[in-house]
């Protein structure tokens, strides 16, 4: 039996997907072998991998003035690559940062910057406290990022997976924006809703959140913007290698594309992205609505302009409460739920797989728990 899985990543995959990589996992397009043991350069996988792309583009409206590249090494080599690719020295970038994650960009691009003789700064910081005790509870509003038109580029994170925090959910936190090219991490909060990319100048995701499996990293960037990118790195550290090989400059992680293929094809049949976010919504407002019925029990800690769609984190009256509801929910065929260890408290998160009913099981299990002990 299938748990219900609230895991905030590595996440749950539909289940048509994986269905569909069952059937086909001993032999694939009736060529006798798994797509694993593919060549990656033989035209079976490159019907896969040629699919993935275009469904990319067509379910986001890609324009062919942006590149599709799958890469490896997760958002955290995204945080050194980027700066390492589009900083020379004596240029700046600038950051937004509004969590952990962001911050942890920011500090590998300083790390970073320092090796090439460049420099990054902090154009808004939304982190209320110091050390260990630094909460983060909002998204950053206009008026207070301030970007530097001439900077090399502008990062923020979309979503903070760890503190509930994302752009773009309300008109007063709408994404940041610059005259400087805009760099995106959108790993917990990509294939979530209709998006126009072409906004962006480097958009980069982990697969496994709501796009696929742990191994594959998804970038969408101008082709303007790559060709701007440093020559004198590694062939395989330049972005340029990978848009000219089609992302096939050395074996990628074929497994990990086959079912970001499976993933994609799967959100199409549903009715595209338009039809997911309605559903994700749908999920989010049901949760929240739970939460905010009884505050004197739930207490959701992020500002309601900035509650991600995502991520929903919130706390019990004490710790020994939030245990019991832990293992309440496992007892219940529901795994997921603890908060990120650096902040505790109790995280749900939402991600395109989860249907409706996981959520409304969920909600009924919270209802009956604050009833019990409230």
């Amino acid at each position: 039996m299938r748990v219900l899985n609230f895991n905030p990543g590595p996440a749950a995959l539909p289940l048509p997907a994986l269905e569909r990589a069952r059937d086909e996992l001993l032999d694939f397009a009736g060529t006798g072998m798994s797509v694993m043991e593919h060549s990656h350069r033989g035209k079976d996988y490159d019907a896969v991998h040629t699919e993935a792309i275009l469904l990319m583009r067509e379910l986001y409206g890609v324009p062919d003035s942006h590149e599709v590249l799958f890469m490896t090494g997760g958002a955290s080599q995204q945080f050194a690559q980027v700066p390492l690719s589009f900083l020379k020295p004596g240029e700046s970038a600038d950051y937004v940062v509004t969590g952990a994650w962001s911050q942890k960009a920011f500090q590998e691009g300083e790390r970073t910057a320092r090796f090439v003789g460049a420099s990054v700064r902090v154009a808004a910081d939304t982190g209320v406290g110091e050390g260990k005790a630094r909460s983060y509870t909002r998204a950053a509003g206009p008026g207070e990022i301030e970007a530097d038109p001439n900077a090399a580029y502008l990062h923020f994170t979309t979503n903070e997976t760890i503190h509930g925090v994302q752009f773009g959910i309300d008109p007063r936190r709408p994404f940041p924006s610059s005259k400087a090219p805009l760099v995106v991490d959108m790993s917990s909060d990509f294939l979530w809703r209709k998006l126009d990319v072409s906004a962006f100048d480097l958009v980069y995701a982990g697969a496994q959140k709501n796009l696929g499996p742990s191994g594959v990293t998804l970038v969408i960037a101008s082709k303007a913007f790559v060709a701007r990118g440093r020559e004198d790195l590694p062939k395989i550290l330049q972005y340029r290698t990978n848009a000219s090989e089609r992302s096939l400059y050395n074996t990628p992680p074929t497994f990990a594309i086959y079912l970001v293929r499976n993933v994609l094809a799967w959100v199409k049949s549903v009715g595209g992205l338009e039809e997911i976010e309605r559903l994700n919504r749908e999920k989010a407002a049901l949760l929240y609505d739970c939460l905010d019925r009884s505050p004197e029990f739930f207490r959701c800690p992020v500002a309601k302009d900035s509650r991600s769609v995502m991520n929903v984190v919130f706390r019990l009256p004490t710790e020994a409460l939030e245990a019991d509801l832990v293992a309440r929910a496992k007892a219940s065929g529901m795994v997921g739920i603890k908060g990120h260890r650096s902040v505790g408290g109790l995280r749900v998160s939402l991600y395109n797989a989860i249907p409706l009913d996981a959520v409304e099981a969920l909600v009924a299990l919270l209802q009956a728990f604050a009833k019990q002990h409230g």
